[in-house]
């Protein structure tokens, strides 16, 4: 290599500037010589550079070294095998590539030259004339220095020159992070040279670049050039180790799971630079406990890890744990590594079915019972507990088809629990074989063949054990038939119980218990049926129903069972089509028809279609009114055109398919109308029987109550004689009653009242007398809503008018004294028949009641008046003339 010539020279001495002590340099073209400089000495795995593999022969597979002392990793990485000690300014050795498929080999020669035979090379360089004349030389340099470089500082990393240097003195400055900014004083540069050092490591993973500017300046201050721009790239160098996001992992899988099922992902960072061996991790599995077998495998790229084997069994281990290692560089033996744990539990799945404890079982009940347990059936389960893959269900195969019995879970032994829900009948069945299967609640996941081969059904035999039991009667209903009408004693097929043991009838009796109607009486030893009275279909409600008759059954002991004859009556056409409609109402000339209709309660057999016509009338309704078909059961009755307007009564006949036939007078009321409500209104409802009977007897009430009043004034009069001047006192009607009066009784057993409230009620003139000069009157009259109170007048007359609306208070007292002779001699012969005898049912006793009503008096007594303050009655209408004349007589 030193004969090469001055042209090998000059190209090394290029490439020198270009390189630190310890960072590595590419050889100027591709696939041609690579010279690294580095320390005489060299630990094992230091990196000395890296070779561009793409730009030679980037279809490489097949990468080797010629010196074991080296080793050359995928992206061009050239790393020491070993310890080494250059004993020579010099070390070659070649790079082989080869490419298997195109048959291609390619090497590259690598120099290793001395850092000492570098710094002569240095300054012999920069002193020849070739140097010099260079061009374009004030550019940005590409440079870089290793990470964490051993020294020794100051480190020298290059060289800056200028252009203008040929024809001045110039002097050299930079600035920027790592000169005049943090990390400060990391850099600088040699005044008159130009040569740039570094004082002290770097640490890539916190400057992985400082952008320097370089100054050029003559002495006296002039910019001699422009400011360069001077990156110094720092490399990387594997000094951190790979760190796991989680020391510990959990993950779950279910057991039973299928090979490659994903259990989880773990990832890992380093912070060495991107994108390069140092960060290029890879994963692996250290350990498995349990160990055997390899149940997980982790992909070396993605971290993910996943099932291999089938014999993931929960019930055999339910967790395993994983040592998980990362390492950089790709794997290799040299790269930085970490571990962390990874806890994968085995999730359980129902992949083992509940079996039996035994194939088969027995049990015994009494007949007759119900919802009691007879059998419990416990079943063992691998799967875990109290979860649904645990959980037993149980269902009855066969054996079951009635319904006599139920299996539920006993959810705190998960046993299956047999009940009898329905009574069982030893006559009919002394034993039940039942076939029973169990499962879970989750669906089964194992093997179809385990299923098959698994003991989860058993079979279970049933004894029922007799008893005396009382009569059955089965079917609760029976069924009979007869004919509508059938004469009284016409037998029927009665209810027939049995005794279970024996299977008869005889030893029975029997009851009606209920017979709605009383049609029927029953034979007591048989059972049979006769009829007491005439069936009438119509009379069942609802009509075509059938008639059910309750039946008790009893045998010797007294035990007894109840059954239902159901008779079922045949219909026979003893029953005419009846028309609906009572009144109607036409508004001529709007309305020209309107329909009637008809119903038939037989069966449709004997029932529609009807037939309709007038009956034999008048020759007038004939002529006017006429019939025609609507349907089946309906007919229109229609109108001529000089029918008058009145109420019409119109006989119809209606006649059904097999000649039952009923007449029935319509009143249809021909209108002058627009709508028929309003000539209801005006033709007023038609009453029924109730109705009218009730008005006739208060219309009789009325009269007896007026008769005995009337007769008991003149009895009075004719015992007692009045003064004349007392004849124009005749009795006023009054509807004022009302509660709440003011009363006093009397020595006799009558009450006096004071009126305070306004009601409906009858009074009349009961006397009068003359005392003092003055005329005392007292006289009850007609309220009509008014407030009626006492008047009292002092030498004149107060009429009705003056006493209505006003109050008049008077003393308890004074009213007392002023009422009671009279008012008891008056009633004392009110109280007396024609023949001066008691009558009791005429005038009663009531209590006192007290006084001060709140709401005023109902009646006007007056304590005084003249004689002609009753003038008004003159003028009463003519009606109460007969029984004013009456009461006036003496």
């Amino acid at each position: 290599m030193a004969a090469a010539g001055p042209q090998n020279s000059l190209r090394g001495a290029l490439c020198r500037q270009l390189l630190t002590l310890v960072v590595f340099s590419f050889a100027c073209e591709a696939c041609k010589k690579v010279i690294f400089h580095i320390p005489s000495q060299l630990e094992a795995d230091k990196v000395l550079g890296r070779v561009n593999l793409k730009e030679c022969l980037g279809s490489a597979d097949h990468i080797q070294s010629s010196d074991p002392d080296f080793r050359v990793l995928e992206d061009g990485s050239v790393y020491t095998a070993h310890a080494v000690v250059l004993s020579d300014e010099k070390r070659y050795f070649t790079i082989w590539l080869s490419d298997s498929e195109k048959q291609t080999q390619k090497e590259i020669p690598v120099l290793l030259e001395h850092q000492k035979v570098f710094k002569v090379l240095r300054k012999r360089h920069t002193k020849e004339t070739v140097l010099r004349r260079s061009k374009r030389r004030w550019a940005p340099i590409p440079c870089s220095m290793q990470e964490n470089s051993l020294g020794p500082f100051p480190l020298f990393l290059q060289q800056v020159q200028s252009d203008a240097a040929q024809n001045y003195t110039v002097f050299y400055s930079i600035s920027g992070r790592g000169v005049d900014q943090e990390p400060l004083n990391l850099f600088f540069i040699e005044r008159d040279t130009g040569n740039l050092y570094c004082t002290r490591p770097v640490d890539r993973e916190e400057y992985d670049v400082f952008d320097l500017i370089a100054h050029a300046s003559t002495a006296d201050g002039y910019t001699a050039d422009l400011p360069l721009p001077l990156p110094i790239r720092v490399e990387d160098e594997n000094d951190n180790y790979p760190v796991f996001t989680e020391a510990i992992y959990n993950f779950e899988v279910p057991e039973s799971s299928r090979i490659g099922t994903t259990v989880g992902v773990i990832y890992a960072t380093d912070r060495d630079e991107p994108d390069t061996m140092h960060t290029r991790l890879m994963y692996s599995i250290l350990e498995q406990t349990p160990g055997k077998p390899g149940i997980f495998s982790v992909h070396p790229s993605t971290g993910v890890i996943t099932t291999v084997s089938y014999y993931l069994d929960r019930e055999v281990v339910d967790k395993y744990s994983l040592i998980m290692k990362v390492q950089d560089m790709n794997g290799q033996f040299f790269g930085l590594m970490n571990t962390a744990t990874c806890i994968i539990t085995v999730k359980d799945s129902n992949d083992n079915l509940p079996s039996f404890r035994q194939n088969a079982y027995e049990a015994s009940v009494e007949e007759n019972t119900f919802d009691v347990e007879i059998l419990r059936m416990p079943v063992e389960d691998m799967d875990l507990i109290n979860t649904a893959n645990w959980r037993a269900n149980f269902t009855i195969l066969k054996g079951n088809e009635n319904g006599h019995f139920k299996i539920s879970t006993d959810k705190e032994t998960n046993e299956g629990v047999l009940c009898v829900v329905k009574p069982l009948n030893y006559e009919e069945n002394r034993q039940m074989i039942l076939e029973i299967e169990v499962g879970n609640e989750a669906p089964f996941t194992g093997d179809v063949t385990l299923r098959m081969a698994n003991m989860n059904r058993a079979v279970v035999t049933v004894d029922v054990k007799d008893q005396d039991e009382g009569p059955e009667c089965r079917p609760a209903v029976q069924y009979v038939q007869i004919k509508e009408n059938s004469p009284v004693g016409s037998k029927i097929n009665g209810y027939e119980a049995y005794d279970p043991e024996t299977r008869s009838s005889s030893g029975l009796r029997y009851k009606l218990l209920h017979d709605p109607k009383g049609w029927i009486t029953i034979n007591e030893i048989s059972g049979s049926f006769k009829t007491s009275k005439i069936l009438d279909r119509e009379a069942v409600t609802p009509i075509s129903a059938l008639y059910n008759v309750t039946v008790l059954a009893i045998d010797k002991d007294g035990r007894s069972c109840t059954g239902t004859i159901a008779v079922k009556i045949e219909d026979k056409n003893d029953n005419p089509p009846e028309i609906l409609q009572n009144y109607l109402v036409i508004c001529k000339p709007k309305m020209e028809y309107v329909d009637i209709s008809a119903v038939d309660p037989d069966e449709p057999i004997h029932g529609p279609p009807f037939h309709f016509s007038l009956a034999k009338t008048s020759p007038d309704i004939n002529r006017l009114w006429t019939l025609a078909k609507v349907n089946d059961t309906a007919a229109r009755l229609s109108y001529r055109k000089d029918a008058k307007f009145q109420e019409y009564d119109i006989s119809i006949t209606v006649k059904d398919g097999e000649g039952q036939s009923a007449t029935k007078t319509l009143r249809v009321n021909l209108c002058d109308c627009t709508h028929p409500d309003q000539c209801r209104v005006t033709a007023g409802a038609i009453l029924g029987k109730w109705a009218i009977l009730a008005i006739l007897l208060g219309i009789a009430l009325l009269f007896s109550i007026l008769l005995t009043v009337v007769c008991g004034l003149v009895s009075a009069r004719n015992e007692k004689s009045f003064p004349e001047d007392l004849a124009q006192q005749n009795l006023i009607i009054s509807n004022t009653e009302a509660p709440g009066d003011d009363k006093v009784c009397s020595a006799n057993g009558f009450t006096t009242d004071t009126v305070n409230n306004s009601s409906q009620g009858f009074c009349g003139t009961m006397g009068s007398e003359v005392k003092n000069g003055r005329q005392e009157t007292i006289e009850m009259v007609k309220g009509g809503n008014q407030t009626l109170e006492l008047c009292q007048g002092a030498g004149h007359h107060r009429t009705l008018d003056s006493c209505r609306g006003g109050t008049v208070e008077m003393d308890h007292s004074e009213w007392y004294n002023f009422t009671q002779p009279r008012l008891g001699e008056k009633l004392h012969l009110c109280n007396q028949d024609e023949d001066h005898m008691p009558s009791q049912d005429y005038v009663l006793t009531y209590n006192y009641e007290g006084r001060g009503s709140p709401a005023g008096s109902v009646g006007c007594c007056s304590e005084e008046q003249e004689e002609d303050g009753l003038d008004f009655l003159n003028n009463l209408e003519t009606k109460f003339t007969a029984l004013a004349e009456t009461c006036t007589k003496k």
